[in-house]
């Protein structure tokens, strides 16, 4: 097997840890949202129990990418392949953080019902998780367009944020003694803004992939 052969091979088993790790974070929100949203307790568990497994993912692709780097010099579109996928990576890993966080929150929640307090929570989390996996999707198809289109949608869920506030801030002019479920329900609507953050960035760095064009990359 000749060196291209071989460094493209190299560039197969990165696009399909890429993809196993996407999955893992995907796995991870859905997991997180449904333990939140039915209070799964042993649903929230697994989550949390689960989040070094993405963590060691990261470190594996990470490991991997630096290795192309030095031992095979890539130029060009491939050096954008395996520069996209370091960056690609981190934002995985952190939609896993933040999945874990939810679940954690959600072990601790108690009293009134989440739809009851903020009722644009669930929609919030139905659409940070299409976006993550309208990302890896994105991602395993080369598909420029779709990775624009979930780019696009981060508009709502920062919208959904603000009428988030704004309940949590009327619910707590009537109630004073639902103060630490209102902080948890705030924070959890700051981890689904931040989940959509990270799919954006995600689609941004398949753009730049495929295009070379990244809106924070000046080339001089």
């Amino acid at each position: 097997m000749n060196a291209r052969n071989t460094f493209d091979k190299e560039l197969e088993l990165l696009h399909v840890d890429l993809i196993k790790m996407g999955g893992m974070a995907e796995d991870a929100i859905d997991n997180s949202v449904k333990a939140l949203l039915t209070s799964d307790g042993k649903a929230a568990e697994s989550v949390v129990s689960h989040d070094d497994e993405v963590d060691e993912m990261e470190k594996r692709i990470e490991a991997r990418c630096l290795n192309l780097i030095l031992r095979q010099q890539p130029v060009a579109t491939d050096l954008r392949k395996i520069s996209s996928a370091l960056k690609m990576i981190t934002d995985i890993e952190r939609i896993g953080d933040n999945a874990a966080d939810i679940a954690e929150i959600s072990l601790s929640i108690e009293g009134e019902p989440l739809e009851n307090m903020v009722k644009h929570i669930p929609q919030m989390a139905k659409i940070s998780c299409a976006m993550v996996h309208g990302a890896i999707d994105a991602f395993v198809r080369n598909d420029i367009a779709f990775a624009k289109a979930v780019i696009a949608r981060d508009d709502e869920v920062d919208d959904l944020f603000l009428k988030v506030r704004a309940e949590l801030a009327e619910t707590l002019k009537n109630d004073k003694d639902i103060n630490d479920n209102a902080i948890d329900f705030l924070m959890i609507a700051k981890y689904l803004e931040r989940i959509g953050d990270h799919a954006v960035n995600i689609c941004e760095w398949i753009l730049f992939m495929e295009t070379g064009v990244h809106k924070d990359i000046k080339i001089i």
